[in-house]
């Protein structure tokens, strides 16, 4: 089967950018509650639980769906995906912009952060497959290049830009923008011909895939961000466990029987999309060392949002410099090499967050070289990973494939970003100290923050840890060499 595409159409750059418009909707505008979490709770007054699963419900929701989303993509009209994703992105970001303080500022909150997350399932699988289609060779990785500027970039400028505009204007005109931006690349890609994938008439929507997938990925949200205030031994938090393990082996035996699964195993074959995806999963997951450490700066260094969100500028800096350094990197080395010189950069960053214990001004500067270094990792990372996976997708399935590699991205994300503040907040809630983390570590300066700083230190050990799977990830599937790979394929 193959992509039904218009002729003679080439991509040009105003498709390209109103793509990329799109997609720092979500990963800029969206991802500033990183930062200003802090801000949203004083206004709205919904408690730090609440709040942070306002942060993390965007992209869970956008993980959830992004798959089956893109499956549709290929069948109904990538194009047509595409700007339903500028419409979720709009309703989203006014609903969020205009939340009241109050008894409906949670309902008002989550509909509108849930609507973000739809946006990002309309807009990147879509987006993705689009360029796979209407650009070919070294004109398809710039294209690449500068789409991972939107989605990489557009993160790494967030906490900063969040920040900024939280502090001089308020966090609700962050979303007004938002939704100019989208309206902006709403009209841009207006007029685009269609495409999608031919032989896709048979297709039928697999609803017990996607019901059982929702149960298991909300009932493990629920798990992770809730489990230590409900209690790790509660009657509830067992049976949450348990859904999560029956409905996630549910949705292993549907998947891998029914004739139209939403998520298709079959791509998994190819071990270069392997390792993309799941190094892809592990290194969005790492974002939970921006939450960590832009909290610890806050709560337990007394910065404000604007201060914190300054100490980022070096992350945004780097990967917009160096993204297209990543598509050069690529086309001298192949996908494996810089893929992992990638993942060591940001273990490395994740290393200098660590020593909580010194004062804060040291620690300023060690984390400004750390997300310098972060955002420096990820652009050596981003256009190859990116690139890997989609080469290596049959045409007739660029949507769904592409959906599944975004999925990592977003539930990645999700997750990182969930279980890092679960373990924040539970370890720094506690009245006495980590004991056995005090006999290793002097804590200089202020002794009141102690469980702060050492709950910060746990939780960016567990980000480490990710950093360390996406190595060990990308050395097992990634042919050494460009022959290697055709030769797998």
């Amino acid at each position: 089967m193959t992509t039904r595409v218009p002729s003679g159409y080439r991509g040009n750059d105003r498709l390209l950018f109103g793509i990329i418009l799109g997609v720092l909707a979500f990963w800029l505008f969206a991802q500033t509650t990183l930062n200003i979490a802090p801000a949203m709770d004083a206004t709205l007054n919904v408690g730090t639980s609440i709040i942070n699963i306002a942060v993390s419900i965007t992209a869970l929701f956008s993980g959830i769906f992004i798959v089956v989303i893109g499956g549709l993509a290929d069948r109904l009209g990538r194009v047509k995906i595409l700007m339903w994703g500028f419409a979720f992105s709009i309703a989203g970001a006014l609903l969020v912009g205009s939340a009241p303080a109050g008894p409906l500022a949670v309902p008002v909150l989550m509909l509108g952060r849930i609507c973000q997350g739809l946006s990002g399932a309309f807009i990147m699988p879509a987006s993705l497959a689009l360029i796979k289609t209407y650009w070919e060779g070294s004109g398809r990785q710039r294209a690449v290049s500068l789409w991972s500027m939107g989605s990489w970039g557009g993160s790494g400028v967030a906490a900063l830009f969040g920040g900024l505009m939280a502090e001089n204007v308020g966090w609700r005109w962050i979303f007004f923008a938002s939704a100019g931006v989208s309206l902006v690349g709403m009209l841009m890609v207006h007029g685009t011909p269609e495409s999608k994938a031919a032989g896709q008439d048979s297709y039928s929507f697999d609803t017990k895939g996607v019901l059982s997938f929702m149960v298991t990925m909300v009932a493990l949200q629920v798990l992770t961000t809730q489990g230590s205030q409900i209690g790790w031994t509660s009657p509830i938090t067992v049976g949450l466990g348990a859904i999560v393990v029956v409905a996630g082996f549910m949705f292993f035996r549907i998947e891998s029987t029914v004739r139209s699964p939403f998520v298709n195993f079959g791509l998994f074959r190819n071990s270069t999309y392997t390792g993309a995806t799941i190094s892809n999963l592990l290194l969005n997951g790492v974002a939970g060392m921006l939450l960590v450490s832009m909290m610890l700066v806050q709560i337990g260094g007394g910065l404000s949002a604007q201060e914190a969100g300054i100490l980022t500028l070096g992350y945004a800096i780097a990967i917009v410099a160096f993204i297209r350094v990543g598509e050069k990197l690529l086309q001298k080395f192949g996908a494996r090499k810089p893929m992992i010189w990638g993942s060591l950069i940001v273990g490395v960053s994740v290393l200098l967050l660590m020593p909580t214990n010194v004062l804060i001004d040291q620690y300023k500067v060690l984390a400004v070289i750390s997300y310098t270094l972060f955002g420096l990792g990820l652009a050596f990372y981003a256009t190859p990973s990116t690139d890997a996976a989609l080469s290596n997708l049959p045409d007739d399935q660029a949507g769904s494939g592409s959906g599944i590699y975004k999925m990592a991205s977003s539930l990645g994300a999700s997750f990182g970003v969930a279980i890092s503040a679960a373990i924040f907040t539970a370890l720094s809630g506690r009245d006495d100290s980590i004991q056995w983390l005090s006999g290793v570590i002097t804590f200089a300066g202020r002794q009141d923050n102690i469980a702060i700083r050492q709950a910060a230190v746990i939780a960016l050990a567990f980000n480490l840890l990710m950093v360390a799977a996406a190595v060990v990830s990308i050395m097992l599937t990634v042919p050494k060499s460009r022959r290697q790979e055709e030769e797998r394929q």
